[in-house]
């Protein structure tokens, strides 16, 4: 398959490449895209193995760099000895960034992220995190958003990981604020392991309010749930949970964990 030229470039120039791999659809494109402009001795996967990161994801990549016969080490980024990120204020991306790219410098001298146009969009303190780190975004330089990079995964033969619905850390369903504990993390995986496995690849968050939990599911799909369907799920979340904390379920909305102070 032909990548883009000016992806290509972006890939090629750097006389080493280490890639933060995070088990989403863009860091395994860039992933497979670098295997494709250097072949696999001239790219490092890195993965970081935290409580916030979902266990399905670390499963992802190890498949993936097996696939792709692609070297890949597994890290402790760090960010859990870190109070400010533990702290989790509105700026919490930050911290963990910092933490994950100072760990990832040791290895490599050139880190690149799957960043892509989209994401600058957003409100993102993890970026100035990069920036300071001299982190590479390939797909910005080559000007690609999500929907380019979906159709990247599908022509380099990444298969359904090109459908890949959006899954930031888990931390991210953490009312900011609130600290970041790995129990809540666990029941977080937990829950969103547990609704995937007789949902399907949805969009869905549990999430951790000061009010208690709350689980967001794709808004067509929670349109089309029944009162008895709903009412089985919220069962199954309060059994999951098991923390006597108050439980609802209602349609997803972005970033709706995010209180921005």
């Amino acid at each position: 398959m032909t990548i883009p030229a000016a992806l290509h470039a972006a890939l090629a120039r750097p006389p080493s490449l280490t890639i933060a791999l995070s088990g989403g659809i863009d860091s395994l494109t860039l992933s497979a895209a670098a295997a494709k402009v250097r072949g696999a001795a001239g790219v490092t996967l890195c993965h970081a193995v935290s409580p916030a990161v979902p266990a399905a994801a670390t499963a992802r990549v190890k498949d993936f760099a097996t696939t792709w016969d692609l070297p890949l080490k597994l890290v402790d980024a760090g960010e859990f000895a870190d109070p400010a990120y533990r702290a989790n204020p509105v700026n919490r991306c930050y911290f963990c960034k910092s933490n994950l790219y100072g760990t990832l410098a040791r290895m490599g001298p050139l880190v690149a992220a799957g960043t892509n146009t989209d994401d600058l969009t957003d409100y993102r303190p993890g970026l100035q995190a990069a920036a300071e780190h001299g982190v590479l975004h390939p797909f910005v330089e080559a000007q690609m958003s999500k929907s380019d990079v979906r159709a990247l995964a599908r022509a380099l033969g990444l298969g359904d990981l090109a459908e890949l619905p959006a899954a930031p850390c888990l931390a991210s369903r953490i009312e900011t604020g609130l600290r970041v504990e790995p129990a809540d993390l666990v029941v977080i995986d937990r829950v969103e392991t547990l609704l995937r496995e007789v949902m399907g690849n949805i969009t869905l968050r549990c999430r951790r309010l000061r009010g208690g939990w709350v689980v967001e599911l794709d808004p067509l799909v929670y349109e089309d749930l029944s009162a008895q369907k709903r009412a089985a799920i919220l069962t199954q979340v309060r059994q999951a949970t098991d923390d006597g904390r108050a439980v609802d379920l209602r349609a997803y909305s972005r970033g709706s964990a995010f209180v921005h102070h």
